[in-house]
């Protein structure tokens, strides 16, 4: 009896598995297009012909995480204690993407000094440096972090600060580079030296993160499949987006249990969860005045200033530290009323485009708002708990750079939904 329903078993998966292979579609996609052009009967690939390439997908780059898009209610959640009404709920829906999974630690903003003193101009290199002087405070024994923090061994870890909004998108652009230079080693012929970063004028405000920064008559083409699209900063609204990680709170289709404050469930900043972790802080930030991480040997949060890149848990998207450590920018410009003018679907806030900096009195001082101006999200070491919420927002000029102020970067997810 029992060797009977084994065999009935056995018979319904494979029936099964028969059916599944003669659902499957026949029609021509990205990863298999076919032998030949629908559209025009004419073979690929032949001399002198269109060149299709062989394409398995898009693959994430180095340190990204994919990030399933999808709707979401963006806005804040906290009560608005700093009364600027700037990011008022509304709902929006958010393509695919990659982000990093951490911030950038001073070890990949090292390598990418490294990279560009020896194939850049000194200006090019000096505009690079981050501002280490941000630690620097008359009445605050900050010395070693201004000297050390940077190039010390033991911080390589530790997420790079003293970055402005420029230099951020700026090492985007060589990152870009780098990486395809390192997959196209693998694919075409090894070109000698390195990428060389060409800085823009002043006149020009937005970064041009899609455009070639380099020499590219070794470097494969887009339409190869063998690069990457580019890294960038993300948007406000991504990095909103997969700050929350709603994915973790969904049931049965689009059902959601809970709204979130924070990158994790419930009000508190505590670990709720029984054991050994149990009441551990789940971000770095500053608890009250004066105090910055608890007593010795119980150190709640384990950090006075930064921690290492990897130190909290990640969020329901594997993402570090998206609430304190540091501040991250973003791409967009800052507006107050960003939540009501930008598009529901992708938004972002880009330069001279409505709410013009000319309707905002900066030359007499009374207004800080022009088309320098940079969001930037997620708390610090140095921020109370209220600004762990993302959708709390603040902005600084783009050349602007703090002890408190970090990036990661961003990139498209093309081809695939899941």
């Amino acid at each position: 009896m029992i060797q009977k329903y084994h065999l009935q078993r056995a018979a319904y998966v494979l029936l099964a598995t028969v059916a599944l292979a003669s659902c499957k579609s026949k029609h021509p996609t990205s990863v298999q297009p076919g032998k030949k052009s629908t559209a025009t009967g004419i073979a690929y690939n032949e001399k002198d012909g269109f060149q299709v390439k062989k394409f398995a997908g898009q693959k994430a780059g180095p340190n990204l995480v994919f990030i399933e898009g999808g709707r979401f209610t963006m806005g804040a959640l906290e009560e608005d204690v700093m009364n600027s009404r700037d990011n008022r709920e509304r709902t929006v829906s958010i393509q695919s993407f990659y982000m990093d999974e951490t911030e950038m630690a001073n070890v990949h903003y090292l390598e990418y000094l490294n990279a560009i003193t020896r194939d850049s101009s000194e200006e090019v290199v000096r505009a690079a440096l981050p501002d280490t002087t941000v630690w620097a405070n008359p009445l605050s024994f900050n010395d070693s972090y201004v000297t050390q923090y940077l190039r010390y061994p033991a911080f390589r870890y530790y997420p790079v600060v003293g970055v402005s909004w420029v230099q951020a998108s700026d090492y985007a652009v060589w990152r870009s580079n780098a990486v395809n230079n390192e997959l196209a080693k693998g694919g075409g012929e090894k070109k000698k030296g390195g990428f060389s970063l060409k800085r823009k004028s002043k006149k020009q405000e937005e970064p041009a993160l899609a455009e070639a920064t380099t020499a590219s008559a070794a470097k494969p083409s887009l339409e190869s499949g063998m690069i990457l699209p580019d890294y960038r900063l993300p948007t406000e609204a991504e990095w909103e987006y997969a700050a929350k990680a709603l994915i973790g709170t969904q049931y049965m289709d689009e059902n959601q249990i809970n709204q979130r404050i924070y990158p994790w469930d419930g009000s508190s900043v505590r670990n709720p969860k029984k054991g050994r972790k149990q009441g551990q802080m789940l971000a770095n930030f500053k608890r009250g005045r004066g105090d910055y991480a608890g007593i010795a040997g119980r150190s709640n949060d384990g950090a006075i200033i930064t921690a290492e890149i990897y130190a909290y848990p990640a969020n329901d998207f594997g993402l570090y530290n998206m609430a304190g450590n540091v501040n991250e920018w973003v791409y967009d410009v800052y507006r107050p009323l960003s939540y009501q003018d930008v598009n529901d679907l992708n938004p972002i806030r880009r330069n001279g485009y409505l709410d013009e900096a000319k309707n905002y009195d900066s030359k007499s001082k009374q207004s800080l708002i022009d088309d320098r101006l940079r969001v930037y999200k997620g708390g610090s070491w140095n921020d109370v708990a209220y600004w762990l919420s993302p959708g709390t927002r603040r902005f600084l000029d783009q050349d602007s750079a703090t002890a408190m102020v970090g990036f990661r970067c961003a990139m498209i997810g093309v081809g695939r939904n899941k």
